[in-house]
């Protein structure tokens, strides 16, 4: 129905934004990745490629800076027992060429790390998806966090932290320390945050 949402970024949350076109605020769900674009944009101009997901009992738009983001989010929800909650949790850890090579790789492990996704679902992500995934791009890497960050990521995630919470208190945090270093300026953060 919508393909894309052009107008002003007036919010802008770690899991959604708000664009406001023609005096329409328009809420799409995001993740972390597109977040991370959208960043610098705040309060100017910008355009988000969309996904309506239509329940029995909501409508919710999802919103993506790119085509191949969105692209991906669409093949994701086509797997049996992904629904948009777990895809965008995926998307927020993976970009889809990284996805692609987790996927070529059989890396259902990795894929797992997401929040909400278990290793049998993320298994079946790569049974269906396999071959589907044809994403033009750069090399498709293991993982576009580096690892460091991202076992503070679950790390932060056990001590009760949400991934979004995780993810806004890693992002400038230098991943060439030691483990416990990271999450202790992590920590840092959140106890400024809140």
């Amino acid at each position: 129905m919508y393909y894309y949402v052009k107008g002003t970024l007036t919010v802008l949350a770690p899991d959604m934004a708000v664009l406001e076109s023609n005096g329409v605020g328009y809420m799409l769900y995001v993740s972390l990745a597109t977040h991370e674009k959208l960043a610098p944009l705040y309060q100017k101009q910008a355009q988000l490629y969309t996904y309506l997901n239509v329940r029995e009992d909501a409508m919710e738009l999802f919103g993506f800076f790119t085509e191949e983001e969105r692209e991906c989010f669409i093949k994701l929800l086509s797997v049996s027992g992904v629904g948009p909650k777990a895809a965008m949790a995926i998307l927020s850890l993976y970009t889809p060429q990284s996805l692609a090579g987790l996927v070529a790789n059989g890396d259902a492990k990795a894929i797992s790390r997401a929040n909400g996704v278990g290793l049998k679902t993320a298994q079946k992500v790569i049974i269906e998806l396999k071959g589907k995934l044809d994403l033009s791009g750069g090399p498709a890497s293991a993982s576009p966090l580096p690892s460091a960050l991202a076992d503070a990521a679950d790390t932060l995630a056990v001590m009760g932290f949400s991934r979004s919470e995780a993810a806004e208190a890693l992002r400038g945090v230098n991943a060439d320390q030691p483990l416990e270093n990271i999450i202790k300026d992590a920590l840092k953060k959140l106890s400024r945050l809140g």
